[in-house]
């Protein structure tokens, strides 16, 4: 009897150990003007199809994209009087909409990231043309009840120059009840044609209690160095996440201790350090080495 085929499970995408996903997480901490900006938007009489979240990564872009697209895929109609009469966003998680956008199996929302490269095992360095191009047969199709399909690109910054210009002529031409959220880290560097198209909403960095209260409410709240946490966290709840799980508060202090001996360098520590933070699939440790990098610099300056 011949075995059957072993199917290797494919990581999610940014995924944090002690952070639910995105389109899990129910709970939005620290940007209620931004959510209040959204939900009035869409129950004005226009209402933008693209919309940019702009801000640095991990302060909840992606968070507040899932909880919009949630929200307009259980209420479509613009002037329900459950629409009218929301203060926020929030759909519950057993609803059959939040469950389906949890599940990540939602037939009218497309989310758009850099894929995974089975060959490599790693994913690909950018959101190339052929994931746009996925948004030619989503919005062809009909959407359930005839009500809006929903596309996130997570994120734009990620795209080449041809996945660039694909989603372009669609944003010049959208499909009918469509809506397009794309997230950026830094907006400025899109197509000029691209943010022209779309209506802008900025999102900050999150302040150190509500870092602490959310990451309290998570189950992966700091312990010891808060000091520590919160400089490396810089307003983002993921680096915080990252931080409170110990890699990147270990990263920085390793990285630390070899700057403080640099006079008189361990040159088998420091490349064992340097191995480390370029290692395949170690992109959060290289972050966390650039983030320390300028606090030094900061420091060294003051």
């Amino acid at each position: 009897m011949a075995k059957a085929p072993i199917i290797e499970e494919v990581p999610e995408f940014d995924e944090v150990d002690g952070l639910p996903l995105p389109r899990e997480q129910t709970r939005l901490y620290g940007h209620e003007l931004a959510e209040t900006e959204l939900l009035d938007a869409y129950r004005s009489q226009r209402f933008h199809h693209a919309w940019i979240l702009g801000g640095p990564k991990g302060i909840g872009k992606a968070t507040l994209a899932f909880r919009f697209a949630r929200f307009i895929l259980e209420h479509p109609d613009r002037f329900s009087t459950p629409v009218m009469a929301a203060n926020s966003l929030y759909v519950p998680p057993e609803s059959h909409s939040a469950q389906m956008v949890a599940a990540g199996s939602h037939a009218d929302l497309l989310h758009l990231r850099r894929p995974w490269d089975l060959k490599g095992k790693r994913f690909k360095r950018d959101l190339p043309v052929d994931e746009v191009r996925r948004t030619t047969g989503f919005f062809g199709s009909t959407a359930a009840g005839g009500n809006w399909r929903i596309c996130i690109v997570d994120s734009a910054d990620d795209m080449n120059q041809s996945a660039a210009n694909a989603l372009l002529k669609i944003l010049e031409e959208p499909p009918k009840q469509s809506l397009f959220i794309l997230l950026s880290h830094n907006p400025g560097r899109l197509l000029p044609t691209i943010r022209s198209r779309c209506r802008k909403l900025t999102m900050r960095k999150l302040e150190e209690p509500m870092i602490e209260h959310a990451l309290t409410e998570m189950g992966c709240g700091p312990s010891g160095n808060t000091e520590a946490l919160h400089t490396l966290a810089d307003g983002s709840l993921r680096q915080a996440a990252l931080a409170a799980n110990g890699g990147a508060l270990d990263i920085a202090q390793e990285f630390t201790g070899l700057v403080e001996t640099i006079t008189n360098l361990d040159m088998i520590r420091a490349h064992g350090f340097a191995d480390k933070i370029a290692a395949r699939g170690a992109e959060d440790a290289w972050n966390t080495f650039f983030r320390a990098c300028a606090h030094i610099l900061e420091q060294s300056t003051a």
